[in-house]
This record gives structure tokens, sequence and C-alpha cells, in this order.
């Protein structure tokens, strides 16, 4: 049996294609789930893609240096304490089994994301449940207190998902987080394929807008992708997952570590150059070019072929856009950072551009303007923009469980002494 392509001149797809095909999306889409350090360990062990001389080159990358190249005169690197210390210390009194976890709904490299109510509240909240001997062993406490830091920042920008309170156990950090049910941008863009011009103005409006805000606290956020970008019960964008944010940015300040996810890295970040805000320019033009596309810029299955891609080949836009999307993507995706669209002024560039010229700023922010697409959800309880790879998986009994219920052996001891300052309550009149 043989499906026609549109055409008639075109070729035919034989079912052994459609097959691959389905293949290849499935790998793309497992692909996309992964960190990149996990990433990294998986092509590390690919003989065709370590021979690619871009990718040995990345391969040869150190852990991070910190404190990264920001200033001229860079200030003395801080302490342990210091790295780890941020922001209030108190200890509050919430703990696990104030909690009914009730269904896994996300994963990461250190961790689940639960759907939990709270016993006294009767609230429904998102808890990310993170491991902190999988943190310890990867060496990524400071990105972790990083994330924790910079959630303290969110409460004012109405797109960017905020931190209730975060408290901690002798073997597990808790972030209590706003509970976002109308699914992943990634999980629609799988469904739908691409998104029509106008649905994809507003989520890049909005996605600008977090983007801008984070800049100005001065705030790079490293890791824009459709992962993290949520939709909110109305359909609004909602950003999430901090962990990768590098603080204390200056609007010409720079910064070194090599991060991301790597579909969306920038040319200067698989270069190894110092980078700075405009990475996240670039990672929305990606992003806008796979909603419009259906998939990135650059990608391609064979990693090595899609770094080469990204470093030298140039951008491809199809006829099918306005020509000022078109103007956008090109500004956007501009290989030189100094010459991309938001080098000079930042979000005031992207805000002034023609592409967006029919969204009202003000009412952007004030979410007056009636999303594209509603998710339709009913109730806390809908979990049909979850994928079912998550809400099938069983709750683990360890996740409620309080401190004097685990045996507390030497290496738990070192893990609670290294985040001496995640445990946050905010101040009373703010529950007001």
């Amino acid at each position: 049996m043989t499906v026609k392509a549109a055409e008639a001149s075109g070729p035919t797809l034989t079912y052994s294609k459609m097959r691959g095909m389905v293949a290849i999306l499935i790998a793309f889409m497992k692909q996309r789930r992964m960190g990149l350090n996990d990433f990294i360990q998986k092509i590390a062990t690919n003989s065709y893609a370590c021979k690619h001389p871009e990718v040995q080159s990345i391969l040869k990358i150190s852990q991070p240096q910190e404190p990264e190249l920001m200033n001229a005169n860079p200030s003395p690197p801080p302490s342990p304490s210091q790295q780890i210390n941020l922001g209030p210390s108190s200890n509050p009194h919430a703990k696990p089994s104030d909690f009914h976890f009730l269904k896994v709904i996300g994963k990461g490299s250190f961790g689940k994301v639960l759907l939990a109510r709270h016993k006294a509240e009767e609230q429904f909240y998102a808890v990310k449940v993170l491991q902190k001997k999988a943190i310890l062993k990867k060496k990524e406490e400071k990105h972790i207190m990083s994330e924790r830091n910079v959630l303290l920042k969110n409460v004012k920008h109405p797109f960017l998902v905020g931190l209730h309170f975060s408290f901690q156990t002798a073997d597990k950090l808790y972030f209590v987080l706003d509970y976002i049910n109308g699914g992943e941008l990634f999980y629609h863009l799988q469904r739908e394929r691409c998104f029509l011009e106008p649905r994809a103005r507003f989520y890049a409006a909005e996605i600008a807008s977090a983007l801008g805000y984070l800049h100005s606290l001065n705030i790079v956020y490293r890791d824009l992708k459709p992962e993290n970008i949520l939709l909110d019960s109305q359909g609004h964008i909602v950003l999430t997952d901090f962990g990768l944010c590098k603080e204390n940015i200056e609007h010409n300040g720079t910064t070194s570590t090599f991060c991301g996810t790597p579909e969306y890295l920038a040319p200067e970040v698989l270069h190894k150059q110092p980078y700075d805000r405009t990475v996240d320019w670039w990672c929305l033009g990606a992003v806008l070019y796979e909603m419009l596309y259906g998939l990135p810029p650059f990608y391609s299955r064979n990693t090595a072929e899609m770094y080469d891609n990204i470093l030298n080949k140039p951008l491809q836009l199809k006829p099918n856009i306005t020509n000022s999307a078109r103007h956008l993507l090109e500004g956007l995706l501009q290989k030189d950072r100094t010459k991309r669209l938001g080098a000079k002024e930042d979000f005031m560039e992207i805000k002034s551009h023609i592409f967006f010229s029919p969204i009202n700023w003000d009412d952007l922010i004030n979410k007056k303007i009636t999303p594209p697409f509603n998710p339709n959800v009913s109730g806390p309880s809908d979990l049909r923009h979850f994928d079912p790879e998550f809400t099938d998986e069983p709750v683990p009994n360890s996740i409620g469980q309080s401190p004097d219920s685990i045996l507390i052996t030497a290496s738990v001891k070192e893990a609670a002494e290294a985040f001496l300052g995640f445990s946050y309550a905010p101040p009373v009149d703010s529950f007001l």
C-alpha cells in the first residue's frame, strides 16, 4: 500500500518509508526531552559524531568555569557558603506530609514534577521534587540554587511561573510552584505540527515580554525551548524551569558557560565565545521558526550536522510567511550576535518590530488580549494536556515522606548541608 504525495509528480510514500518517518519523529521527541548534559554523554559514545571536528571541540569542554567573563575587572569569586546561601534561610513549617501527591506531570534530570493538593489549604500546586544526591553527583547545586533565586524574583510578571514556597528534607528539595495545566507548547506543536502566524505572534510576544523582564533584572534565561513554555488554563504563556539562568549580567556583560539545548544553541555558544543576553533572542527566533515551520531552523537528526548547520548554513525561509515574519526571523537568527536584533536596545527592539505591530503591549501584559487557543481544561484534575508518559507513572511513596522517616547516613548529611539557603517562606503580607 502506498500513499500519494500532494503533487501528482511528487514521490510516493511507501509503508516502510512512513514507518521510517515516524521513527525519526519519535527519536526527535525523545531527544528533545533530554538535557544537554545527558545528550552530550550519549553522543560521546557515537563514533561517527565524535569524528566531527565541531563535536570533538565541544566534547573537550571541562566543567563550567565560574565566575564567568562578565566584566573587564571581575569581582573575586564568592566563597562556597555564599554560592549556596541565597536569600531567606528561616525554617518554614512546610513538610512533604502536608501534601497529597496525586500525579506525576513531568520529569527531569534530578527528579519529578507532581500535581499535589495541600491538605490544609486544599490548593493545587505543581511540586518539583529534586534528589540532592543526584544534584551533587553532577555538581549542579549552584544551578539549582540559582533557579530558586530567580523564582523569588518572578512574582511581578504574568508570564513567568511563580514560587509559592520551598522547603527541603535531608535528601530532597521541594519547589512549590503555580500549577499550570494547559500543556507544554512542545506538546501542542507535536499535535498540530505548526501554528498559523497570528497564534505564533501572540505566543512570541508573551515570551518576549517575559524575557525582557528577566533581562531587566540582569538575568539571562539561556534555555528557551517549547518544553519550557507552558500554557495556562486560559491559553497564556508561562515560562518555567530557570535552572540554566545566569544572574548579574549587566547590559554589556557577557558569560561563557557552555549550556542550553542542542537545537537552540546560538553560534557563539558553540564557538565557546563569551556571549550576552542576545542568546535569548536567538532562542526566541528558533522557537518562532519552529512554531511556523514545525522544526527548529537548523535541525538535523545527526547532531554533528546540526551543529555545523547552526555555525555555517544560511537561514532558509520558505515563502509561506509574511515579509514581517521573515524580517524578524532574519534579525533574531543573525549568526553575528553584535548584529542580532536586540543587540543594541534589547527588548525594545523586539517590541517595536513591525511583526508585532498588531500587539497592544499594555493589553498584553494585563492579559486583556484573548489567547488564540483555549486549552479548555475542566479543572485542576484535568490532565488531558500532559503526556501519558508522565501521568501513567505511579507516584513514589518516598515523595511524601518527612525527614524523620529516612536513615541519616553520611551522604544524606552532606547533601543536607549543601543547600543551607534553600528553604523559603514568603512574608506574611504577601498572602494578603
